[in-house]
C-alpha cells in the first residue's frame, strides 16, 4: 500500500466520521468528531491492522481550561507523583528528588539516594508511592545504575520522613540484567497493581546488538516486570513455570516503555512506548503476551531503512491499540478517573516529548475513540503527567516547568 492509497483511505474514514457523534463509555453525552489531529505525512506506507488504529478522528474538550505554570527552573524533571497532603514528589535526572508544596514551591531537596548514571537517557527516573503509604511512608523509584559490565535499570525503595525532608532505609531491590555499556532506553516507569505488586518497565537499550533481547525471555530488557515490594518475582506471574524465562516477567517484546499506568476502574494495565522513526505505540498489556519489538513495528530506522523484514503483523504477537506515525515520543501517562474534569473521565492522558503536547485519548471498550492534543502552544517537551488530589491535571517538562491544568 503506498502513501497515496493510505491517504485516500484516511480521507474516506474522515468523510464518514467527521463531525459525527460518538457515545462514550463513561457517560451518555454525545461527543463531536473532528478531523484527525495528525496532519503530517506518515514516514511509511504501512497499512493499519484495523480502522482507528492510527489517525483516529479528533475530539475537543468543551470546558475552557485554566492552564497555569506553577513552577519554572526544575532541573530536567522526570517523574511526578502526588502525596496525600497535596504536595508533590519530583525526580530530577541528575539524581535529586524534590518535595514541592502544592503551589509548586520547593519544600525540600532529598539527597543521599543511590548514585545514578545521568548520561544520555539515564538518571533518576520514575517514582511511585506504596499503596499503604499512609501507614508505611514507602517510596519506590527507578534509576540507571553503574554496575559491573555497564549500566542497568534498577529499582529502589525507602521511607519518606514525616517532615518530607529525607528518605531512609534505602534498599535497591531489583536490577534488570544484563548490564550494557550504553546510555539509551532504560524504560523506567513503575506502578502498583490491584494486588499490591509493582510493575516496572525496562527498555531494550536501543542498539542493534541488544534489540533482540526484547524477545529473549531469559533477560530483563525490553520487558514489563512484576515484582513484590521486596523485589522478588510476584506470585501468579505468567512465566513462573517456564525454565527458560525469568519468573518476574509479565510481558515482553517492548522497545522503550516510558509510560505505564494502571486503570483501577477496569483492572487493566496500559503502556506507551517509543517507536523508532514512527511507530510509537499504546498497548493494553496482558500477562504473558508478546508485543512484537523488534520483529514487528509500524516504524522504520532513523536513517530510513526498514526494520528487520519490514513486518507490522505476525501470529503470536500483539497489535498496538493505537500508534503514531510520525512520532510524538510518548512518555509519562495516566488514566484520568477523577470527577473534576468530567469530559476526561476514563481517558488516557499522555505526556509527549517531540510532539510537545499532552495527548488525550478517549477510550471506549478497550479501543481509542478520539484524540485531542492539549497545551500544544506551550512549546514544551512534556515528560510526565499526574492527577492531583484536587482532580486537576499536573505535568512536568524537560525545560523545567510544572503545569497545573484546571477549568475556568
Amino acid at each position: 500500500m503506498n502513501k497515496k492509497h493510505l491517504s485516500g483511505m484516511l480521507l474516506l474514514t474522515l468523510l464518514v466520521s467527521a463531525c459525527g457523534k460518538d457515545k462514550g463509555n463513561n457517560n451518555n453525552d454525545d461527543v463531536t468528531q473532528y478531523p484527525p489531529v495528525e496532519t503530517q505525512n506518515p514516514n511509511t506506507s504501512y497499512t493499519p491492522a484495523f480502522q482507528g488504529q492510527t489517525r483516529i478522528y479528533g475530539i475537543k474538550t468543551q470546558a475552557e481550561l485554566d492552564v497555569k505554570v506553577l513552577r519554572e527552573g526544575l532541573q530536567a524533571p522526570w517523574g511526578l507523583v502526588a502525596l496525600p497532603n497535596g504536595n508533590w514528589l519530583v525526580t530530577q535526572k541528575n539524581g535529586t528528588m524534590l518535595v514541592l508544596n502544592a503551589d509548586g514551591s520547593t519544600k525540600s531537596t532529598i539527597n543521599g539516594l543511590p548514585a545514578v548514571n545521568s548520561g544520555g537517557q539515564g538518571g533518576l527516573l520514575g517514582v511511585a508511592l506504596d499503596p499503604q503509604f499512609a501507614n508505611n511512608r514507602m517510596v519506590y523509584w527507578t534509576f540507571s545504575e553503574n554496575v559491573s559490565g555497564g549500566t542497568v535499570t534498577a529499582v529502589a525503595k525507602g521511607m519518606l520522613a514525616e517532615n518530607e525532608g529525607s528518605i531512609s532505609n534505602i534498599d535497591v531491590i531489583y536490577r534488570a540484567m544484563p548490564a550494557y555499556q550504553g546510555q539509551l532506553h532504560y524504560g523506567g516507569r513503575l506502578v502498583f497493581d490491584q494486588t499490591g505488586n509493582l510493575l516496572v518497565s525496562t527498555g531494550e537499550r536501543s542498539d542493534l546488538v541488544t534489540r533482540p533481547l526484547a524477545q529473549d525471555k531469559s533477560t530483563g530488557l525490553g520487558k514489563i516486570l512484576r515484582i513484590t515490594r521486596e523485589g522478588q518475582a510476584a506470585p501468579g506471574n505468567p512465566f513462573a513455570n517456564d525454565p527458560d524465562a525469568l519468573p518476574e516477567l509479565y510481558s515482553y517484546g517492548h522497545r522503550n516503555v516510558q509510560g505505564l499506568t494502571y486503570d483501577a476502574q477496569t483492572n487493566a494495565l496500559w503502556e506507551v512506548e517509543f517507536g523508532p522513526r514512527g511507530g510509537d505505540e499504546v498497548n493494553k498489556v496482558e500477562a504473558g503476551k508478546n508485543y512484537g519489538w523488534p520483529t514487528i513495528t509500524y516504524g522504520i530506522e532513523y536513517g530510513g531503512g526498514v526494520i528487520g523484514d519490514g513486518l507490522t503483523q505476525k501470529e503470536g504477537m500483539e497489535q498496538p491499540v493505537y500508534y503514531w506515525d510520525p512520532s510524538v515520543s510518548p512518555s509519562g501517562t495516566v488514566f484520568y478517573n477523577a470527577d473534576y474534569h468530567t469530559e476526561w473521565k476514563g481517558n488516557l492522558l499522555i505526556a509527549c516529548l517531540s510532539g510537545q503536547h499532552i495527548v488525550r485519548l478517549r477510550i471506549q471498550n478497550g479501543k481509542v475513540a478520539g484524540e485531542e492534543r492539549l497545551l500544544s502552544t506551550e512549546n514544551q517537551r512534556f515528560r510526565d503527567v499526574a492527577v492531583g488530589i484536587d482532580g486537576k491535571l499536573y505535568a512536568i517538562t524537560d525545560q523545567g516547568r510544572l503545569y497545573q491544568v484546571g477549568k475556568l
